[in-house]
């Protein structure tokens, strides 16, 4: 099975470097250049580790961590960074970090920290997520988009099921809105907000076959997926 890295770096020149190098050990790399872009792909695929740089526009490494961490406490995440300073360094393991690396590094030593960080999870990467989640009388195809039940089935559009799987993940809790936004459009502003509004209305209408499932709003934070067992 091949390792899946989410690689964050704006230098694009350093980012196409590391990412060739990864590549050539036999890693699959999927290179963003900015925050935003990168926690929208995180959301868009599996991963079993993250690299990212500290200062990047459009969202920063360390508030990039923190919305991850929220999503999935495992994943080993690694900074890259020019700051050498000691509160750049906490800051950085505050946020979610695994390990850092100040910039200028050797490839060797980039090589050497991956290693020892996948080998912490090896059991998770050697485990395949379960692709089907089930949601009160519903079964969630989460790799092929399909919700099923004994009465309907539907076939969601990609980012139905992208915002389906996070409201998922916060079962039974509040799922920031903004997270939402900046996971599935990369962005967060009016316009996608209320492309948001329009799917979650179309994803009450496809669970309501089952009235144990309910979809509210928490006013001003974002959305609970509420399941009765």
């Amino acid at each position: 099975m091949k390792i899946k890295i989410l690689l964050a770096e704006d230098d694009i020149s350093l980012g196409f470097i590391i990412s060739d190098q990864l590549k050539s050990e036999g890693y699959t790399v999927t290179l963003c250049t900015d925050g935003a872009d990168a926690l929208k792909r995180f959301n868009e695929d599996n991963y079993h580790l993250c690299i990212f740089d500290v200062m990047m526009p459009k969202k920063d490494g360390f508030s990039l961590a923190k919305d991850i961490r929220k999503i999935n406490q495992d994943i080993p995440i690694l900074f890259l960074t020019a700051k050498s300073m000691t509160e750049d360094k906490v800051e950085g393991f505050k946020s979610g970090a695994d390990d850092y690396l100040t910039k200028p590094f050797s490839v060797e030593e980039l090589q050497l920290r991956i290693s020892a960080l996948l080998k912490r999870v090896q059991i998770v990467t050697e485990t395949k997520e379960n692709p089907i989640v089930t949601i009160g009388e519903y079964a969630f195809d989460t790799e092929n988009f399909i919700l099923k039940h004994s009465r309907f089935e539907k076939t969601l559009t990609k980012k139905e099921a992208m915002v389906l799987k996070l409201l998922c993940k916060f079962k039974n809790q509040v799922t920031p809105r903004d997270m939402v936004l900046n996971s599935v459009w990369g962005q967060d502003d009016y316009f996608v907000g209320r492309s948001l509004d329009v799917f979650i209305t179309k994803l009450r209408k496809y669970l309501s076959e089952d009235a144990n499932i309910q979809i509210s709003n928490v006013h001003g934070i974002g959305f609970k997926l509420q399941v009765k067992e």
